[in-house]
């Protein structure tokens, strides 16, 4: 059982493996999980209600193949703002915000102030992303960026 939400959160052998098959593939049914899990299907929606209620569950999704729908290039841009004022970081936020091509943004350490993960057709359709939006934005300072050659691991699934 899930013993408090916090930092230290405890989850049973069970409940660890249900989470696994849901991160996994979250349209399987209760049928399913109750057999993957050797769990009761009633168990097992109560466990899911809960981990729903509590937050643990944040959505489910169904992942989709970003060359199949035009998104071919992925970008790794490393963006400097040119200061670190409230009005600065909530207009980046809203400036990512306004941009589905922006599918990941990170606040970082380092050199640069984020990290963002770019989705697009092709370079044309980047370069035309980065100048139009990124660079002709008084908020940004300085872009970095770095296309992805190959894709040797993607997850979604935290080690559980």
């Amino acid at each position: 059982m899930i013993s408090n939400l916090g930092a230290n959160m405890k989850i049973s052998g069970t409940d660890a493996q249900l989470l696994k098959e849901i991160q996994r593939d979250a349209a399987l049914s209760l049928a399913q999980l109750s057999e993957r899990c050797g769990m009761a299907q009633s168990t097992v929606w109560r466990r899911m209600q809960e981990f729903e209620a509590n937050g643990l569950i944040t959505a489910r999704v169904a992942l989709l193949d970003p060359a199949k729908l035009g998104c071919k290039l992925c970008v790794l841009a490393s963006i400097t703002l040119r200061d670190h004022a409230e009005e600065t970081v909530s207009g980046f936020a809203r400036l990512i915000e306004g941009h589905p091509e922006i599918v990941e943004c990170y606040a970082t350490s380092g050199t640069a102030d984020y990290q963002l993960k770019i989705r697009v057709a092709d370079v044309e359709a980047y370069e035309a992303f980065m100048t139009h939006t990124l660079l002709r934005n008084t908020i940004v300072r300085e872009v970095h960026s770095s296309f992805v050659l190959k894709d040797l691991k993607s997850t979604t699934e935290l080690p559980i």
